[in-house]
């Protein structure tokens, strides 16, 4: 989905938020980031929270009657956890309804977390429920982390009747999303629903933080769009003959015809001690061009903002790269050493390299040998069967293509805020 097309603005919304510490505060933090790269509007609305603790250009809005822990609000709850209804209720529900209209009238699109489950907080519940009868929210995805209903610890403070009954109504105008088959079940029976009405959204993983990319290295992967391909090869090597890097393009393109995304990364420039190296570099990129690989060979070289500088990048930002990727590729004719089979080692990524003395001496049978007189068809399909074969790849993969962050906010939560299932 082209979600540059359409920016719908948009409100997270729960009692706190980062750097409160907690499993719904992570999630908010991540959909914050996956929020900003995507270029989409996005306020975080809650009781406690700080500005600074989320991504830059994210709208902070602070509404201390959100937190759960505000006196009145701690108050109101201790009343209904006994079966009383204190009129307090009712003033604070307005209080916080007034609060959020200037919200809702700003951002018609309203993600809440466990507002309409859980029983901490029952004036912005019930505040959240006029809101929704009136029509002030255009679209509400309700990200279900927990039920009160359900939960032991929690079943004595609840009661039959209003508002404590809020927590197992269903909402037809709510989106009711869950993070697992079990708790779509869960919830389902708690609702008395079908469970197909009910959105499983697993959560996800932050490719940057955990990969632990720096800014440059990041924005590299970002823009070679590596984490979106079924396999990332590193070549962290210069750009001279020697290296063979035609064979690795012939590589490539026989792997792309076979229907697998692929990208190639070559993190190093030509060698400025020889003429020759930036001529064979203009060479490999004559070569991509008529193979058709412009989108799929990266050189870092010409990556640059200024088309006029080259880009070299430090050490530091090819170790991020080496983790980044799914393996690294040698297909040197010779080597005085060949430092990526140990840098491949250190990282725990497969490499696939010529028989060079290194890879013999220091990586043995712990590398993968590769035959550069052999058609590149051959090499191809020897990368194949092993991102086939290994189940660590195979999964790699699953998790990249499924669940970052960026990807289950792009494919899954903007389509329903457009009211799209």
């Amino acid at each position: 989905m082209n979600v540059s097309a359409a920016k719908p603005r948009t409100a997270i919304l729960h009692f706190a938020a980062p750097p409160a510490v907690g499993g719904v505060e992570e999630v908010i933090r991540a959909h914050a980031g996956a929020f900003t790269e995507l270029g989409l509007p996005l306020a975080v609305v809650a009781g406690t929270g700080d500005a600074a603790a989320l991504p830059e250009g994210v709208t902070w809005i602070e509404e201390p009657l959100l937190d759960t822990r505000h006196p009145d609000v701690a108050e109101v709850t201790a009343e209904l956890g006994r079966g009383r209804i204190p009129g307090e209720l009712t003033r604070l529900k307005q209080r916080i309804k007034e609060r959020l209209e200037a919200v809702t009238a700003s951002y018609p699109n309203l993600i809440v977390h466990n507002v309409l489950t859980v029983h901490v907080n029952f004036p912005l519940t019930t505040a959240l429920h006029e809101l929704l009868d009136e029509g002030r929210v255009r679209h509400c995805l309700a990200w279900c982390h927990d039920f009160s209903w359900t939960m032991p610890d929690y079943v004595d403070r609840l009661h039959e009747g209003y508002p404590w009954d809020l927590l197992k109504t269903r909402r037809r105008d709510v989106a009711y999303i869950v993070v697992s088959k079990r708790r779509r079940e869960e919830l389902a029976r708690l609702l008395r629903c079908p469970a197909d009405a009910i959105r499983v959204i697993y959560d996800g993983v932050d490719t940057r933080t955990l990969l632990g990319l720096g800014e440059q290295s990041y924005g590299l992967v970002r823009r070679f769009e590596a984490m979106s391909a079924d396999l990332f090869i590193l070549m962290p090597i210069r750009i001279v003959k020697s290296k063979n890097i035609e064979y690795a393009l012939r590589t490539v393109h026989a792997i792309k015809k076979s229907g697998i995304r692929v990208r190639l990364v070559v993190t190093g420039p030509p060698d400025p001690h020889d003429p020759s190296s930036l001529r064979y570099y203009h060479e490999l990129r004559s070569l991509r061009e008529t193979l058709g690989l412009n989108a799929d060979v990266h050189f870092v070289y010409e990556a640059g903002p200024d088309p006029e500088h080259p880009l070299t990048i430090s050490a530091a930002v090819v170790g991020d790269l080496i983790r980044a990727a799914d393996m690294l590729l040698i297909t040197s004719h010779s080597e005085g050493f060949g430092m990526p089979v140990l840098e491949a080692g250190l990282a725990g990524r497969p490499v696939f390299t010529t028989d060079i003395p290194a890879a013999r001496e220091i990586g043995g049978d712990n590398v993968m040998s590769i035959d550069p007189d052999r058609p590149a068809e051959h090499l191809a399909r020897q990368v194949l069967d092993w991102a086939d074969q290994s189940p660590l790849q195979r999964h790699r993969r699953a998790v990249r293509r499924d669940f970052t962050w960026r990807r289950i906010v792009e494919q899954e939560v903007v389509p329903l805020l457009h009211g799209r299932a």
